[in-house]
């Protein structure tokens, strides 16, 4: 068992090296390495070159059954054996099919553009307005906007340089003119010295924290719909669809890899929504 627990000690080390040599980011990493120890804990003490498909089908149907788990930890857990299995030992794809779980669509919380204006007009640090108009203005994951640097903020072509989007990809956003103004009044104030929003010691802004703001804004702004930080990123494009923003156009400033990802924004943008009459205003009208 000894020798068993090397091996998986073993595993777990080259799947982690192999994960940072394609630059996956630290928190796909993190979720990789505890899925795939989970896995192994539930293998324990079988040696691995003894490790069949069955384990693996058995293993997700304990997961779903017993554990109940959710069908993103799911997906998550068949990801991460995936990668060990094709990129760490190089088993062929065709050597496994892994039942996936029907993925549910969900509607993003969208908030108006009322809403998004008081809810800035709740948060009276600069600091903290500025970051989340840039989030807002710029359709920004939170990961996103914390790698900001000063110097992706192009004033004289309106452009914000997003570095590292998801699937480590650059892409560029615009820079509206009153997010300008509102970086220029921080700047001004803080003087951040390498990244656009810095916290203790000149390191990126924690993202505890702009969940802590966020939350206090919502609060005060008596908001009732389940506000996070990502629902900034959902309102920035449901509101470019209903300005008539070509969805390809809106594509390209998310940094959606398939315009279907995009598309989900047709079913909570509401300018054509509002153009149709209900039935029961018809009906109050013939009476």
């Amino acid at each position: 068992m000894h020798t068993e627990a090397h091996a998986y000690r073993e595993a777990m080390e080259q799947m982690v090296l192999r994960l940072e040599m394609r630059r996956y980011s630290q928190s796909t990493i993190t979720i990789y390495r505890y899925m795939f120890r989970s896995f192994l804990s539930y293998l324990y003490p079988k040696p691995l070159h003894k490790v069949s498909m069955d384990d693996i089908h058995h293993y997700h149907h304990q997961l779903v059954t017993t554990k109940q788990v959710s069908r993103s930890y799911q997906n998550q857990s068949i990801n991460a054996i995936k990668f060990y299995l094709e990129q760490v030992i190089g088993l062929e794809r065709t050597t496994y099919e892994l039942e996936r779980p029907q993925k549910i669509r969900k509607l993003p919380v969208v908030l108006s553009q009322q809403e998004v204006s008081r809810l800035f007009e709740q948060v009276t640090n600069i600091k903290h307005r500025a970051l989340l108009m840039t989030i807002y203005g710029c359709g920004l994951r939170i990961s996103e906007v914390l790698a900001l640097q000063i110097g992706d903020i192009d004033s004289h072509r309106m452009e914000v340089r997003v570095r590292g989007g998801k699937g480590q990809k650059d892409r560029l956003t615009m820079l509206s003119a009153v997010l300008l103004e509102t970086l220029r009044s921080y700047y001004k104030a803080y003087r951040p010295k390498a990244y656009l929003f810095e916290g203790p010691g000149e390191m990126p802004y924690s993202a505890t924290s702009i969940r802590k703001v966020l939350a206090r804004a919502v609060k005060k702004a008596n908001i009732q719909k389940p506000v996070v930080v990502h629902t900034l990123r959902h309102s920035f494009a449901t509101h470019l669809l209903e300005n008539g923003t070509n969805l390809r156009y809106i594509q390209e400033l998310m940094g959606h890899g398939s315009p279907k990802t995009t598309e989900i924004y047709t079913h909570v943008a509401q300018s054509d929504l509002h153009k149709v009459v209900s039935p029961l205003d018809k009906l109050a009208e013939i009476g």
